[in-house]
């Protein structure tokens, strides 16, 4: 029984220091309950959230294919779009992380930042009005880059649904037609009627 307590406290440890956790995303999202179990790919995933005060904030994945970081690619693009230079290390950096939602002038400076209590003041939301559309680019060079990326949009219980539909059209403007709607499952008992 011992050398068993011993292998079990020894797997424990292993896991325990190799488990890479999710990273936290840039908004705590309510979602909406339904029914539906149908389950949200895990790769090849671009995740737009819309937080109870309608800010817009995005995720997307390296994709399927690890010799190409996806990520850092659309980085480049944006980069290119706004007059923005990024070094190797930035770039690298941003292929690792999880959502983020603020302009592009000020990704650079979040990037930068040591730490992550200071990152969270950068997440004010990207830009969605007609004036500033930043997310129908970013949209745009992630699909040019990754064209079998599925969209998901997880959006908080309390979000307007004009944000929400802005989004969508966002999205139809991109030839983005079919996308999951990210909710929490409740089930439901069937009950016998009396």
């Amino acid at each position: 029984m011992t050398p068993m307590v011993d292998l079990f406290a020894l797997l424990l440890t292993f896991f325990m220091l190799t488990t890479s956790f999710r990273p936290t995303e840039a908004a705590v999202i309510d979602t909406p309950n339904s029914i539906s179990e149908k389950t949200a790919p895990e790769k090849d995933v671009i995740t737009i959230l819309i937080d109870k005060e309608n800010k817009v904030f995005l995720n997307f994945d390296n994709g399927q294919d690890t010799s190409v970081l996806i990520r850092k690619e659309v980085l480049k693009k944006m980069a290119e779009q706004f007059n923005i230079t990024f070094t190797e290390k930035e770039l690298k950096t941003f292929s690792t992380w999880a959502s983020f939602g603020m302009p592009a002038e000020k990704m650079k400076a979040w990037i930068n930042t040591p730490d992550s209590k200071d990152r969270e003041i950068f997440q004010t939301g990207i830009p969605v009005d007609s004036t500033d559309n930043q997310l129908n680019l970013w949209v745009r060079f992630i699909r040019l880059q990754n064209p079998n990326a599925e969209v998901a949009i997880k959006g908080d219980s309390d979000a307007d649904f004009k944000t929400v539909k802005h989004v969508m059209d966002i999205l139809q403007e991109n030839q983005v037609n079919k996308f999951n709607l990210t909710t929490n499952l409740m089930k439901e008992e069937a009950k016998l009627e009396e």
